[in-house]
């Protein structure tokens, strides 16, 4: 941590894409900040600020912005797709503009303004077992694994189960024993899923690194996935969580996800936190 954040602090935005919560750090024109201590601090929902996923913006060449993104138990998260709707509508009031470009580890991604919300290209998808990845060569479309889940991997893995009733999985417990199974080298993400037509599913997910969340943007983009490869859906749904409705569209250039955001407030760390969770 720089010295200069230990005596003015470090300012944040807290902001959410239909409850799965985020805290944002903006580190453009200046070094990244965050380190995976300072991730879990900032984590905790007790004694820190509490979030999901944490977004740290910085400068990109070839891209509007870079995004970086963190766990709430300090580890890496590959993608993030609600933080980058929320991130984007950030970075578009602040420039006026209807679009943006951003880097991540997916590559660079399109974000846009779609009747009052926010879209965003996710990419395409991984289908590939060592892609996801997953430990072995097995068949994604259905994972040795009871209930024959699908693999698929959104710059971070999923593991998708479809069930009769998404309300009735045990899902704070399943899911986080199927985060650390063996067949999964980077733990993975868990969505249950019931189908209510070819057009409109419910979803429930576990996220590896924060667990039960209100909504996953990566999660939602691999569950419209899934479901189009098992022929339950076409590739244009309506996706509902725990926190709202998505829109997943998967085209023929990656997978549109569109949704709301929301920015709940301001804040600054003290020099005081920051100097004990460098």
């Amino acid at each position: 941590m720089k010295k200069d954040l230990h005596t003015a602090g470090l300012a944040f935005r807290k902001m959410h894409g239909l409850g799965n919560d985020f805290v944002v750090i903006d580190s453009r024109g200046r070094d990244a900040v965050v380190t995976p201590a300072l991730a879990r601090a900032l984590g905790d929902r007790n004694r820190g600020v509490g979030f999901d996923q944490l977004a740290e913006i910085r400068d990109a060449d070839g891209a509007d912005f870079t995004l970086d993104f963190w766990n709430a138990d300090g580890s890496r998260a590959g993608a993030c797709g609600n933080a980058t709707r929320c991130v984007s509508d950030l970075v578009m009031r602040q420039t006026g503009a209807d679009g943006v470009s951003l880097l991540t580890t997916r590559g660079t991604l399109l974000a846009q303004r779609v009747d009052g919300m926010v879209s965003v290209n996710m990419g395409h998808p991984q289908l590939e077992w060592a892609e996801i990845p997953l430990s072995h060569a097995v068949d994604p479309l259905h994972l040795p694994l009871p209930g024959a889940p699908v693999g698929v991997g959104m710059g971070n893995p999923h593991c998708v189960f479809f069930v009769k009733d998404a309300e009735a999985v045990a899902l704070e417990t399943d899911g986080a024993r199927l985060e650390h199974d063996p067949l999964f080298p980077q733990r993975t993400n868990v969505e249950y899923v019931s189908v209510i037509a070819p057009d409109h599913l419910r979803m429930r997910v576990w996220e590896r690194g924060a667990g039960v969340t209100l909504a996953c943007g990566s999660g939602a983009c691999a569950v419209a996935v899934a479901a189009h490869l098992r022929g339950l859906t076409g590739r244009k749904i309506q996706l509902d969580v725990d926190g709202g409705t998505l829109h997943i569209d998967w085209r023929s250039d990656g997978v549109w996800m569109t949704g709301p955001v929301a920015h709940v407030f301001d804040g600054v760390l003290t020099p005081e936190f920051l100097a004990n969770h460098a």
